[in-house]
């Protein structure tokens, strides 16, 4: 199997050496970065599999590192910030990133949320459920790519399971809760505002195909094809 590669953007020294090990001792490569411009430079010179990125970091903050990152690449994004500011949270998702952490925190819980974004970007076996489709919408779950009316739709690793989540199940409710379980487990610390803001980032995207996702008021949501 394919050895992944974990980049730790972390300008605390000490800290970045914790993470490092946990990712070393369960068999992943881990590049290093203190600042923003060298976690750009490592994205552009490697192939990296998971980002772990702290927000207050000298040179480019995490925040840009992520939306300049997010032009060109899905790859999960998991944010470091000892600011527990729920706005500062909002801002890291409508950025495009796929999970947040609050300093401090438990590496070996970091360790488990890395491997859940990872485990669920494998490919899965070839089967007749490869393939999710509705109103225009076309998603191929093998190679993780979207299409809508035929053109591609560059989605967050986030927001692809999100609309995976919600095709599976046309036409049923499925409530914020149950959302949070599935894409992020039953340990995220998140909040209903935390689905919303990935729910408009990926009715943006959709374009015109927006109304497929329908809000339905105190229970949650649900795909519905139209016309």
């Amino acid at each position: 199997m394919m050895q992944k590669t974990i980049v730790v953007v972390e300008d605390e020294e000490i800290l970045r050496e914790i993470i490092k090990d946990y990712f070393l001792h369960e068999g992943y490569q881990v590049l290093e970065a203190v600042d923003g411009e060298e976690a750009l430079a490592l994205f552009q010179e490697h192939d990296v599999h998971l980002i772990i990125l702290d927000i207050m970091l000298p040179k480019i903050d995490g925040w840009s590192v992520c939306q300049r990152i997010r032009k060109i690449s899905n790859v999960p994004i998991i944010m470091l910030t000892a600011r527990s500011d729920e706005d500062d949270t909002l801002l890291g998702f409508e950025l495009g990133a796929d999970d947040y952490i609050t300093k401090p925190f438990s590496p070996p819980i970091l360790l488990a949320r890395a491997k859940r974004l990872l485990e669920s970007r494998q490919l899965p076996r070839a089967s007749a459920d490869d393939t999710l489709s509705g109103s225009g919408i076309v998603m191929h779950l093998p190679s993780r790519t979207v299409t809508v009316d035929g053109k591609n739709s560059s989605l967050t690793h986030t927001e692809f399971e999100i609309l995976a989540y919600l095709m599976k199940n046309k036409g049923i409710i499925i409530n914020r809760e149950q959302l949070i379980t599935k894409i992020w487990g039953y340990d995220f610390a998140g909040d209903d505002r935390t689905v919303n803001s990935h729910i408009r980032n990926l009715r943006y995207k959709l374009g015109d195909k927006a109304k497929c996702i329908v809000t339905v008021v105190r229970s949650g949501y649900k795909f519905e094809e139209h016309a």
